[in-house]
């Protein structure tokens, strides 16, 4: 038997073609661990995950129960910016430190929001259509009653890792840029050369209102129909966070009823949506499965992250991305230092 069992849900990842496990045991190598797959629910998952070091968070939730019967457990590790499957305040309780990959995919999403920010506005589709059905005159005339871009307002919900690289990408095209984010000291927002703004601020004077905010309990439906109405009927809706921080059935009549003019949307509150879902069938909408952060170092560079996360959990070190930090001081591990540094007077 391993030194280390790290258990998995099994059939449960991300994967190109190939799967397996070898990106994430590149660090763990020569550690006597090993990955072991276990059923994909939670009653053979408790079965199995009693005495297990650490677990590989992916596929199916990770509720409170499944977390009180991690009784050797380290380490809860996701391949995931968003850590919503996983009962982080549970894994607080228990002691047991929840990792996320926060920075990896952060160009890929910023690439994507600024592709549904571009093709929304120039009415990219609609211009496709118009070609494909022989509608070629039509075109000129629909972009006549589009302002220029330099000089629109970009407004940010929530200015993470994410937003700052959208913002970054934003600025060359002239684009003003605020931004709300209560968690964040507002001069973070102004090195970035964006204004600090009201939640109400931001949406009634974006032309372009970009979504990140987390799946946090408290962001559940964050924007609701009074923030739709906010909006300028010209203004575009744009979301590559998380679905269920807006209420859906709002953004759908806000489309419907012209309180705004168009949304790009990666995710949406349910996944994949339902067949008679109405932003499906609407014109004014452009739609991605939720692949935001999809690139050809996807796997990869999540995966090893992943792996490394593992590897210092094991080795009784720090992780270094953990989403409840708190638990830390508490915990066997210590905190982990680059080989070859000497400790320094506040390390």
């Amino acid at each position: 038997m391993p030194k280390f069992r790290i258990l998995t849900p099994a059939g449960a990842s991300f994967t190109t073609a190939g799967g397996g496990y070898d990106y994430e045991m590149e660090a763990l190598a020569g550690m006597d661990a090993e990955i072991i797959e276990a059923p994909n629910n939670a009653a053979g998952f408790i079965a199995a995950a009693r005495d297990a070091d650490a677990v590989y968070a992916k596929g199916m939730p990770f509720t409170a129960e499944i977390i009180r019967e991690l009784k050797n457990c380290r380490i809860i590790a996701l391949g995931s910016v968003g850590v919503d499957s996983v009962d982080v305040k549970a894994a607080t309780e228990a002691g047991i430190p929840v990792t996320n990959v926060p920075d990896t995919f952060i160009d890929e999403v910023a690439d994507h929001a600024m592709m549904l920010l571009l093709a929304t506005f120039r009415r990219c589709m609609e211009q496709d259509r118009m070609v494909r059905e022989g509608r070629w005159g039509e075109g000129r005339p629909a972009l006549l009653k589009i302002p220029r871009l330099m000089g629109q307002t970009l407004g940010f919900v929530s200015f993470g890792r994410v937003a700052r690289a959208v913002a970054r990408r934003a600025k060359p095209f002239g684009l003003n840029l605020i931004a709300y984010d209560p968690f964040l000291d507002e001069t973070v927002m102004v090195e970035h050369g964006v204004v600090p703004a009201t939640l109400d601020e931001v949406m009634a004077k974006s032309d372009f209102v970009s979504m990140h905010a987390p799946a946090r309990p408290e962001c559940q439906h964050l924007l609701t129909e009074r923030h739709f109405k906010l909006m300028k009927p010209s203004a575009i809706f744009i979301n590559t966070g998380r679905g269920p921080t807006v209420d859906e059935a709002a953004l759908i009549k806000a489309l419907q009823e012209k309180w705004i003019a168009y949304a790009g949307l990666d995710v949406l509150e349910v996944e994949p949506p339902s067949h008679n879902n109405p932003l499906l069938s609407m014109e004014n909408v452009i739609l991605s499965p939720h692949n935001a952060s999809a690139s050809g170092r996807f796997d990869e560079a999540r995966k090893r992250r992943v792996g490394a996360e593992l590897a210092l959990s094991l080795q009784g070190q720090w992780p270094m991305s953990c989403v409840n930090p708190a638990v830390l001081q508490n915990t066997k591990l210590r905190r982990w230092q680059p080989v070859g540094m000497g400790r320094g007077p506040n390390s």
